[in-house]
């Protein structure tokens, strides 16, 4: 090895060294307190921004209006509701139905520690629910889109403005009789922006896990158990998100192994096991999942908050389910305790919050300095209120490519943020791998942010 590659390994084993003092040790101390609680009803207050259809009375962000009254008219079906699922004015089911989930579990596993923000998150959850409820309500057909995403896209306007087509696009194959990935019959509408890559198979697993949770009904356990292999329960271990759900499978059902319930499902405890131990640097080094300097949890790619928020939130429910089993994750000749998934998770949300190099907080409205020029059409575009007539497809432009902050408010939204371990973020609205929120950015998020407002000590075993 040459003088430069051995000075070149010292520093990289140096910075590990340094990353898993500051992510596991119990003596890592956050710049200051957040106040979670506060942090929890803006990230709940931010799906009301992105809200269509007709607004209810209660409606608090008043910059937005009613928008997409139509959608579904032309294919004669009612498709009005549901979320906008980032800067855009396009509904995607896939990526919706995910956000739901996610706000659900945590309002499972969490719901007392929401507090008195328990009942607004409920109303975000059935927001979504009550849109999905319509698109599947005609048997054999998911409709899976409203809004031709590659139009929608070719315009920067606000959603009470559109003027694009408002495509319905449905599927009648579906579900576990005709297996395949919604996006094979639907290739040219959903991608490249959400294109299933990860297959069907895990969405028939995560669909079996949360059918068994709530019905207790043997056929959907005896399901799991025998798709299991099938289906690849133990596949892409690395990875959760709207895409693939394997991990989240697994942790899911873990619960009912660690609760004594039902040791049938023991497998699938070990593959959280292992997922868990790819999350922990110094225990782990898996190659894709990495942190940067200042601490921050990252996959290569656009959007990393994502990623960020999606595994803090496995990490913190699978540290709960431990320590109500009095149990401990298992990495070959090492473990990890509950406290130590619960710090990972709190460090990431703090990043969140401001405790990063930059000293801002990722979420818009939340800190004293915090992205002003996102990518969101309906945020950096005058409301109605401020500018009545219509602004059109392109002379939305002006505004997009203007260096002026914002001027709506999009409080709660919490932005794709650092994309690699620079810790680096140009609060460009162009830039929108780093600069667009999303939906599923923000729905675990409330998890997250409703536990640490009740236990921000990680050291506490609490939960619901």
């Amino acid at each position: 090895m040459s003088a430069a590659a051995s000075q070149s390994s010292v520093k990289a084993m140096a910075a590990a060294a340094a990353a898993v003092a500051m992510l596991l040790s119990a003596a890592a101390a956050v710049a200051a307190q957040h106040d979670y609680g506060d942090a929890l009803h803006k990230c709940i207050l931010f799906f009301e921004g992105q809200r269509s259809g007709r607004l209810p009375p209660d409606q608090r962000l008043r910059w937005r209006r009613d928008s997409g009254l139509h959608d579904g008219a032309a294919a004669g079906v009612d498709l009005t509701g549901g979320y906008y699922d980032a800067g855009d004015n396009v509904k995607f089911g896939f990526p919706m139905a995910f956000t739901a989930t996610l706000m659900s579990w945590g309002l499972i596993d969490f719901g007392r520690s929401f507090g008195p923000h328990r009942e607004e998150a409920r109303k975000a959850v059935r927001w979504a629910t009550d849109y999905l409820m319509k698109a599947t309500a005609k048997r054999n057909t998911v409709y899976v889109q409203v809004g031709d995403a590659f139009r929608d896209h070719a315009c920067w306007e606000r959603p009470e403005d559109m003027d694009t087509p408002r495509t319905v696009y449905k599927v009648f194959e579906f579900a576990d009789k005709y297996r395949g990935p919604y996006s094979s019959s639907l290739h040219a509408a959903v991608c490249p922006c959400y294109c299933d890559y990860s297959g069907y198979q895990d969405e028939l697993l995560w669909g079996a896990a949360w059918l068994h949770k709530a019905t207790r009904r043997r056929e959907y356990r005896e399901y799991i158990k025998r798709n299991e292999v099938v289906l690849g329960a133990s596949d892409a271990i690395n990875e959760f998100g709207w895409d693939n759900k394997h991990a989240g499978i697994n942790v899911l059902i873990s619960k009912e192994v660690l609760m004594g319930k039902d040791e049938y499902f023991q497998s699938f405890r070990v593959n959280a096991d292992n997922f868990m131990c790819t999350l922990l640097p110094g225990i782990s080094n898996h190659p894709q999942i990495q942190y940067s300097p200042g601490g921050l949890l990252f996959k290569v790619g656009s959007s990393n908050m994502q990623h960020v928020t999606q595994l803090s939130f496995l990490l913190l429910a699978y540290s709960n389910y431990l320590s109500h089993a009095g149990g401990r994750v298992s990495c070959g000749s090492s473990s990890a305790s509950p406290v130590q998934l619960r710090r990972v998770a709190k460090r990431q949300v703090d990043y969140i919050l401001g405790d990063n190099p930059l000293r801002m907080s990722y979420m818009v409205g939340y800190g004293a300095r915090f992205p002003r020029r996102i990518h969101h059409r309906a945020s950096s575009l005058p409301s109605v209120a401020a500018h009545p007539a219509r602004i059109g497809c392109k002379a939305g432009a002006a505004y997009y490519t203007s260096p002026a902050p914002n001027p709506n408010l999009l409080v709660g939204a919490v932005v794709g943020g650092p994309t690699d371990d620079s810790d680096a973020f140009p609060d460009a609205r162009a830039v929108f791998q780093q600069s667009e929120p999303t939906t599923y950015i923000n729905a675990p998020l409330m998890g997250l942010l409703a536990y640490f407002s009740a236990h921000p000590n990680p050291a506490e075993s609490g939960g619901d």
